[in-house]
């Protein structure tokens, strides 16, 4: 018999919310994004800096890509963020039997050596790109740019978190979001590990817990106001 006092586990989604918590990488108060709005949580996946954070890291994208059926031939960092991603990814990838490929670019050609902008596996194949989070989608862009100069495929986007919140372009506001676009415009499948509406789900569910609850209990209200100033419907 289960005892109704005890923690029941998390889904996938709201278990790495609490691990981005946790980790000080998802943190609650007032920031300003770089569209100038006013956030009540800001997300910074650099944060994740000790090697038992990268390891647990890699874990929640290889498992959110293998179970979306992502379909993709290798994988792809762009600089400077998505360069360790993409190496965590890959290793995790392989650990639970899918040994794929992996490359990256540089900010600036090289001009010795080896030369060029990009390291590691030649490009090739469907691509998925991995990033932390994307906003004006720009870095997604050069890097199908440079995936095409290669002659492969940019086909598949993983990122930590999906923000579910309406995309800027010439200082307005326009009713997509970036993850929108990239899947509807840029036409990628896009993966993400949570999305703003688990980050909701958990500061829900952890307002019944006593240890956790006092210090996030005044934010879920701020989110979900932010949501429905900013998010976008549909996905």
């Amino acid at each position: 018999m289960t005892d109704s006092h005890t923690p029941q586990p998390l889904p996938q989604a709201q278990d790495f919310v609490q691990f981005a918590i946790e980790s000080g990488v998802l943190r609650f108060g007032e920031f300003i994004t770089k569209a100038g709005r006013k956030s009540p949580y800001f997300f910074n996946a650099g944060l994740f800096n000790q090697g038992h954070q990268l390891v647990r890291l890699g874990q929640f994208y290889a498992n959110a890509i293998l179970q979306g059926a992502v379909e993709f031939d290798m994988v792809f960092g762009p600089a400077y963020k998505g360069i360790p991603l993409a190496a965590i990814v890959t290793a995790e990838l392989a650990r639970q039997g899918r040994s794929v490929p992996f490359a990256y670019n540089r900010k600036e050609a090289k001009d010795h050596g080896e030369g060029g902008l990009l390291v590691g596996a030649p490009l090739q194949g469907r691509v998925l790109i991995v990033d932390d989070v994307i906003s004006a989608g720009t870095a997604v862009r050069e890097s199908m740019a440079l995936i095409r100069a290669a002659g492969a495929t940019p086909h598949a986007l993983a990122i930590a978190l999906d923000r579910q919140e309406k995309a800027t372009e010439n200082g307005q506001d326009v009713p997509y979001s970036a993850v929108q676009y990239a899947r509807r415009q840029m036409g990628l499948q896009v993966c993400a590990i949570a999305t703003l509406t688990d980050v909701l789900g958990y500061l829900q569910a952890v307002q019944t817990d006593t240890a956790t609850a006092p210090p996030l209990h005044p934010y879920r209200e701020q989110v979900q106001a932010y949501r429905q100033r900013y998010g976008v419907d549909g996905v």
